[in-house]
């Protein structure tokens, strides 16, 4: 079942560049890093891949990429966004999604639609999409929230949409969907920091951009809490939290990409309109590094 491959800690992979062009050795390393970190599954294209700044045609071979190193080792999850829905249901009818579980679908950004249009639009991705959808609600980039009401009424119309990335930030909106979902739907955090207080709540795990550039601590963490071991796990991510908002101080995935240059693992290169790390936050981030033993 699905489901069960979504479950627990999936990485939003950064793409590391350099030169304006992808890192090919530098994304190999991730995808190493991060299994070997103990990730639960990948999110390929998502929203900290900068998937907005790359073509068509480096989508397709970073998501290749990212199946052909994974080798079967864990599931590979593909973000598949707009907010143009007859492009968006084209594009999932012809984009190369073998291998993958499952995509990973953001609310419409910019157009500002309304909740019935959100509905609608995610309707038609359901039916377009070859693979099970899971929902991105993240109110601080796409600027409005998709509230609780109608998750749940995407999720008890069709059986294709799976899961809910839920980053609104409010537990309470969490609990909502928690509360009113069918049997088999998944909420996964998409707040590292409230991962912990979701699955003790009877959540599923996170989508997270922590596992990126800590992920044997962050998953450790994220696991105990679903074995039930919450004070423990509760302790762990609080001595995570000035970590986890460095990643986030100057934007998502600034502070990730400084922090794997910092860690040896890739540039910290980024993409027009997002530019690097200032400075003062690298040293933030080594002075971190080394305080939480990150390494």
């Amino acid at each position: 079942m699905i489901q069960n491959k979504i479950k627990g800690v999936g990485v939003a992979l950064i793409t590391p560049f350099k030169n304006y062009d992808v890192d090919f050795d530098a994304l190999g390393r991730m995808v190493e890093y991060v299994i070997n970190g103990g990730v639960d599954y990948i999110v390929a294209l998502g929203s900290t891949a900068e998937t907005a700044t790359m073509s068509l045609e480096e989508r397709d071979k970073v998501l290749r990429f990212i199946i052909k190193q994974t080798n079967g080792r864990v599931p590979v999850v593909a973000g598949m966004g707009g907010n143009d829905t007859k492009a968006l249901v084209d594009q999932l009818r012809t984009f190369n999604l073998e291998d993958t579980v499952a995509i990973l679908s953001v609310v419409p950004y910019y157009n500002k639609p309304s909740q019935e249009g959100i509905y609608q639009h995610f309707m038609a991705v359901a039916e377009a999409s070859p693979v099970p959808v899971i929902i991105y609600n993240v109110p601080g980039r796409t600027g409005l929230n998709m509230t609780a009401e109608t998750t749940l009424r995407l999720a008890h119309a069709t059986d294709k949409i799976v899961a809910v990335k839920e980053a609104s930030g409010s537990i309470e909106q969490m609990q909502k969907i928690l509360d009113g979902r069918p049997a088999n739907f998944l909420v996964l955090s998409g707040d590292d920091g409230l991962t912990v207080e979701l699955v003790k709540r009877g959540g599923d795990g996170v989508i997270s951009v922590a596992a990126n550039t800590f992920p044997e601590k962050f998953c450790r963490t994220v696991h105990k809490a679903q074995e039930g071991n919450i004070a423990e796990a509760e302790s762990e991510i609080a001595e995570m939290e000035e970590a986890i908002n460095l990643l986030f101080k100057e934007g998502n995935p600034v502070g990730a990409k400084a922090m794997a240059e910092v860690m040896g693992l890739a540039d910290a290169e980024v993409r027009l309109p997002l530019v690097k790390a200032t400075d003062a936050l690298v040293e933030e981030i080594k002075k971190g590094v080394e305080r939480y033993d990150l390494r």
